[in-house]
């Protein structure tokens, strides 16, 4: 079954939208900020939308995640193909997957401060649909009007890489016409404490693969996608879910297999369901999150499986690691590749690690791509590759 990408849409620190995103990678210019989140002095560098604080009119489904999730909805054309699709085929037959790994919790985070003197809820934060595990598809459901299956996947940082295998499977079984699927996660006390006590942070703007790498830097974002049955629109971007693979360790709550056996798999699942080589690719946005162990187990897995001619990096210098949201951030950043004939370059690379060797450069390259792939490894080994081509 071959499944077209017709629309997607990106927000993050880099860039509220997909052109501003584009415009960042373009001047290598980063949304990297001093960590700023109010009541935390932990000193790192964060990936903060501004925007956010615009979207304060949500009523009772009012969280900073799901105003960055219309937030992101808002831009480009995403809520316009949705509109249309619903028109088509109805509102039924329509499918919603979101990614995500905090859901709302920087709500319920702000509402353990604010109890009544008794200890129960305020009025303003009784909010059963926000405090909810589920809450990013029941939010998405209610701002798009999409009534078919919705699901909220939460995979850690597979999170929204996982939606796009979803979605094309329940398009391949006939369950619905059309597909969103999304991811959005924010900035929270409770993720950024929980990384720093696992000595993960880094008090500088991160450096994915060099030799002086310290650690990770956190960022928040939102994104969407929409997926279709190839030949059933003449509306497409040219641009095709060509395979996905998917895989669990189960090694470690938090630290990857030491020999990637997880991420060796999903990568050659993805090839293997495309029927194509490791040589076919153009181009790999790797999971790249700047730590010690994660590089240099993903860049020893690249020089194995994939020749010098494919071309690597990794983008989160530019928003940071956008967890739950980094999957379908890094997608948009791969298959965009395929519409701008732009490949980004690997911001604040110096030094490559000196123990890996592999295609990986910080300038962009301009090249027409065919073949994209992009990885997203998250905690508990779950992992997700994904491989975008051309639809011609």
């Amino acid at each position: 079954m071959k499944i077209d990408i017709i629309d997607y849409e990106s927000c993050s620190a880099a860039g509220v939208n997909i052109s501003a995103l584009r415009a960042s990678l373009r001047q290598h210019k980063s949304g990297l900020i001093k960590n700023n989140l109010p009541g935390s002095a932990i000193d790192t560098w964060v990936g903060v939308v501004g925007e956010i604080a615009e979207v304060n009119d949500l009523g009772q489904w009012q969280s900073r995640n799901n105003a960055l999730a219309a937030l992101g909805y808002a831009q480009g054309t995403i809520r316009h193909t949705v509109t249309n699709l619903i028109n088509q085929y109805g509102a039924a037959r329509i499918g919603l997957i979101m990614g995500s790994s905090t859901s709302s919790i920087d709500r319920t985070e702000e509402a353990y401060t604010k109890l009544n003197q008794d200890h129960t809820l305020s009025e303003e934060f009784i909010q059963p649909n926000v405090h909810n595990p589920h809450a990013p598809a029941l939010f998405a459901a209610h701002l798009t009007g999409i009534k078919g299956p919705s699901l909220t996947i939460n995979t850690a940082c597979s999170s929204s890489a996982k939606v796009f295998a979803t979605g094309a499977r329940w398009l391949a079984t006939g369950i619905v016409d059309a597909v969103l699927v999304g991811g959005v996660d924010t900035l929270c006390l409770s993720v950024l404490h929980g990384f720093n006590s696992l000595q993960l942070l880094s008090a500088n703007p991160c450096k994915p693969f060099d030799q002086h790498r310290d650690g990770i830097n956190l960022g928040e974002a939102s994104g969407f996608a929409v997926l279709q049955r190839a030949g059933e629109n003449d509306n497409g971007r040219g641009i095709r879910l060509a395979g996905y693979g998917e895989s669990s360790d189960a090694y470690h709550m938090s630290h990857p297999h030491p020999e990637g056996l997880g991420a060796r798999l999903s990568m050659t699942q993805a090839l293997s369901r495309a029927g194509l080589t490791p040589r076919d690719i153009d181009y790999i946005n790797l999971h790249g999150t700047s730590s010690r162990a994660n590089d240099l187990i993903e860049g020893k897995l690249i020089s194995e499986l994939f020749p010098d001619s494919v071309r690597c990096s990794s983008t989160k210098a530019w928003m940071g690691h956008t967890l739950g949201a980094a999957g379908i951030t890094e997608a948009i950043v791969a298959m965009d590749t395929l519409s701008t004939n732009v490949i980004p370059g690997s911001k604040n690379l110096e030094t490559l690690d000196e123990a890996l060797n592999f295609s990986i450069k910080a300038a962009d390259e301009t090249k027409v791509c065919q073949h994209v792939m992009t990885n997203s490894f998250g905690f508990g080994g779950n992992n997700c590759t994904l491989l975008f081509s051309r639809a011609e």
